[in-house]
């Protein structure tokens, strides 16, 4: 799927059925978390710096795994290339499965909209691309505060 610079802006600017500022780590090697405003509009999920207005960038979220990583934070994946993995960490666990859940439900309007499960013919069971792997933590803490819906 192809999308212009001005439509994925205009896109980004509409009401988020989820928002809030988050640590995130991109897929580069020896990439450190930095706080980010994460909007989930539709089927994008779209990444601020946290005093700007226009997106950093977006995550069409298709194709993908979500996956707990450790309790407070989960990973997004590509199913086309594992390595391509962005880590998200939330101010709580709490948190951390109501963004799951709000990622899920972003598949399923996919589903709604297409009448096609988007991994399925990939052969990817629910079960896989929502793995709840919980792996321990020492000390869970947030900077940041956390921003409710945007309208």
């Amino acid at each position: 799927m192809r999308y212009n610079e001005k439509e994925l802006q205009a896109l980004s600017r509409q009401p988020a059925e989820m928002a809030a500022e988050l640590g995130m780590r991109g897929p580069k090697k020896g990439s450190v978390a930095k706080r980010r405003l994460v909007k989930l509009v539709v089927n994008f999920l779209f990444y601020f710096r946290p005093d700007e207005a226009e997106p950093l960038g977006a995550l069409l979220l298709e194709r993908c795994r979500v996956a707990q990583e450790e309790p407070g934070g989960f990973s997004i994946s590509f199913v086309e290339d594992l390595s391509r993995k962005y880590h998200f960490e939330c101010c709580s666990q709490e948190q951390c499965q109501e963004w799951m859940e709000a990622l899920r439900r972003a598949r399923n309007e996919i589903r709604k909209m297409t009448g096609k499960d988007p991994l399925e013919q990939f052969g990817i069971s629910e079960e896989a691309r929502f793995q709840l792997n919980s792996l321990p933590r020492d000390e869970q803490t947030c900077t940041g505060s956390q921003l409710g819906v945007l309208d």
